[in-house]
């Protein structure tokens, strides 16, 4: 995900792009607790995309 894109969107698709991200990393999570997760690195992506997307959400609410 690049903040190109995000800056792009509008504050309702920021949010509900914020809440598939949490519901992912939630996810990601559980898997990782039950040794099930192949790919660990997925876990800290996903926790960037969310602070990217709270950043530009930010940024929109002060402008």
């Amino acid at each position: 995900m690049k903040a190109k894109d995000l800056i792009n969107k509008s504050a309702e698709e920021l949010n509900n792009e914020l809440v598939e991200l949490r519901r992912a990393q939630f996810s990601l999570r559980m898997q990782h607790a039950t040794q099930q997760l192949n790919k660990p690195d997925q876990i800290s992506k996903t926790r960037r995309d969310i602070a990217r997307v709270k950043t530009v959400l930010a940024q929109k609410a002060k402008a």
